[in-house]
């Protein structure tokens, strides 16, 4: 099995030697210096997030003080704000090019604009999409593969969602595009590791229809909102299906220690994009209410955190070039966080307010105790350095 350990020994996708996840010995100085220049642009996504978690509790009714704009932003500082600049980051990181860094840097300020109050933190975060999409252009320059050309128009449904936000469309609609952007870039990372278990061309075939059921869906929300969102829960459903049955997760999952755990977190974020699929062909284009938030928080909280839960612990150590020992307590907030959504959505669907208010709550609870488990880890961790 360790052939297919999750991480493997290199991933393509994110340009990262998943060996060195732990920090070579000794690095040089100038190796030091860049990977301090990228805490700035870290604390500007943790900002985003700790600003999306404070609007999102508003928004639920829990009563504390809180700037308005973070209640009116809570989605945009979520998605664009914080995944927009951590993807970023990653990408640049991977790319090693000092240019490509100005993508995350762009979203990063626009989030911290938004927060603030300050003008042009829209045109900020359009800004670092459109870097995104650069970067990705390089990234096909150097490797054209079907996972880098899916992970490339996850950057481009980002700008899309971006413009059309800037054009006025309500968030309602350009939230397709930036799950579009979210699920796409997931989808291509695993795509790319499926390497290390021979796929039959029969399920690459199947794979690239769930990718065109989603792009036919995210561009018909434009112009027939009520099919498009219906066509892209549809498209989601597939690409679950299929992430659960070819995902080297599904082998991964039977190892111990940091694979099992990466696998475990992957698998339930799979259900989890199981059940937006269903909600949105269920609901078709609501523009709020309880489905609504079900459909939203089981894909951004219940799947894209999970991906995050099961992948800091390889990011980071190439990010910042912090050791991350993995430890039983890993699990301790993955559960906290598929407890609690279970909770919020059978609060929402039931519908049941103090479920709903108690459920996001304890999301945000865990997503706080993942991050401090992880920083508790890197610094705390005995690996060699």
């Amino acid at each position: 099995m360790a052939a297919l350990d999750d991480v493997g020994r290199r991933s393509r996708a994110t340009g990262v030697d998943v060996a060195a996840a732990a920090p070579p010995r000794g690095p040089s100085a100038s190796l030091r210096q860049r990977r301090r220049a990228r805490v700035p642009l870290v604390a500007l996504g943790m900002l985003a997030l700790l600003g999306a978690l404070a609007g999102g509790l508003a928004r639920l009714g829990w009563s504390f003080p809180v700037v308005p704009s973070l209640v009116v932003f809570h989605g945009p500082l979520m998605i664009a704000g914080f995944l927009g600049t951590v993807i970023g980051l990653e990408r640049a990181v991977a790319l090693g090019r000092g240019w490509a860094y100005a993508a995350p840097l762009a979203s990063g300020l626009g989030a911290l604009a938004l927060m603030v109050g300050a003008p042009g933190g829209p045109w900020l975060l359009t800004l670092g999409s459109a870097g995104m999409v650069l970067v990705f252009v390089e990234i096909l320059r150097r490797q054209a593969a079907l996972f880098t050309v899916i992970m490339a128009l996850g950057a481009v449904s980002w700008l899309a969602g971006q413009v059309l936000w800037l054009a006025g469309q309500p968030v309602h609609r350009v939230v397709f595009w930036w799950a579009g952007f979210l699920v796409l870039t997931i989808a291509g990372e695993r795509l790319e590791l499926t390497r290390l278990v021979r796929l039959r061309p029969s399920a690459r075939f199947v794979f690239g229809v769930a990718i065109a059921v989603l792009l036919a869906g995210l561009a018909m929300t434009s112009f027939a909102p009520d099919a498009g969102a219906r066509m892209t829960g549809l498209a989601f459903v597939g690409l679950a299906a299929w992430l659960g049955a070819f995902d080297v997760a599904r082998h991964t999952v039977r190892t111990s220690g940091l694979p099992r755990y990466i696998a475990a977190a992957l698998l339930g974020g799979y259900v989890w994009l199981a059940v937006t699929g269903v909600l949105a062909v269920r609901a078709g284009a609501v523009a709020a209410g309880s489905t609504y938030d079900a459909m939203l928080h089981a894909l951004f909280v219940g799947f894209v955190f999970s991906m995050i839960f099961g992948h800091a612990p390889i990011i980071v150590p190439a990010v910042l070039g912090r050791a991350i020992a993995y430890r039983p307590a890993f699990y301790v907030p993955l559960a906290l966080l598929h407890a609690s959504l279970a909770l919020r959505l059978f609060g929402d669907l039931w519908p049941w307010l103090p479920g709903r208010r108690w459920g996001g709550l304890l999301n945000a609870l865990a997503i706080l105790l993942f991050f401090a488990t992880i920083a508790h880890s890197a610094f705390t961790s005995r690996a060699p350095r």
